[in-house]
């Protein structure tokens, strides 16, 4: 009996997938299991200003860790380069097969990158809030500056043509 492929191309590595969800989800529980021995105990609410703040921190990390030139050479066993993006931003795409496929998908995507960024901040939050904020606000800060300097760039180009 043939077992009907998931896409029709076949290169989708669902192997590889499912050691990335394996392994997110062991950390997690491995993080909580040493947590609570050690008597962590997780902030009882999460201020809406913390949630605003991680959000826009994720958001910077994994643009940071997926796009950033200086960090290529985290992705570069993974993906390859395809194209210069905006800014200092790259565009790469995964290769390979199997694991390093599924790995170059995970690097390759802010996406999907973010779910991993987000665990580490909440797992981060819960041992340290206060040093996990600062981190935050610097994430946060390096975020409004990109936002400067696109700005800055859009007024230069639209006020010499």
């Amino acid at each position: 009996m043939t077992v009907p492929r998931y896409d029709d191309e076949g290169e989708v590595p669902l192997g590889g997938y499912a050691a990335l969800a394996t392994t997110f989800t062991a950390g997690a529980a491995l993080f909580a299991a040493v947590a609570h021995r050690r008597g962590v105990r997780p902030p009882e609410q999460v201020p809406p200003w913390d949630v605003a703040l991680m959000g826009t921190a994720v958001f910077k990390a994994s643009r940071l860790l997926t796009r950033d030139k200086i960090t290529s050479f985290l992705r570069a066993p993974f993906t390859r380069r395809t194209r210069q993006g905006e800014g200092s931003e790259v565009m790469d795409e995964p290769r390979g097969g199997g694991a390093q496929r599924a790995v170059g998908d995970l690097v390759s995507c802010p996406f999907c990158t973010s779910a991993w960024v987000a665990g580490a901040l909440v797992c981060s939050y819960a041992v340290a809030p206060r040093g996990t904020r600062l981190v935050c606000a610097g994430l946060t800060a390096v975020t409004a500056a990109d936002l400067l300097q696109y700005a800055w760039t859009w007024a230069q180009q639209n006020a010499e043509g």
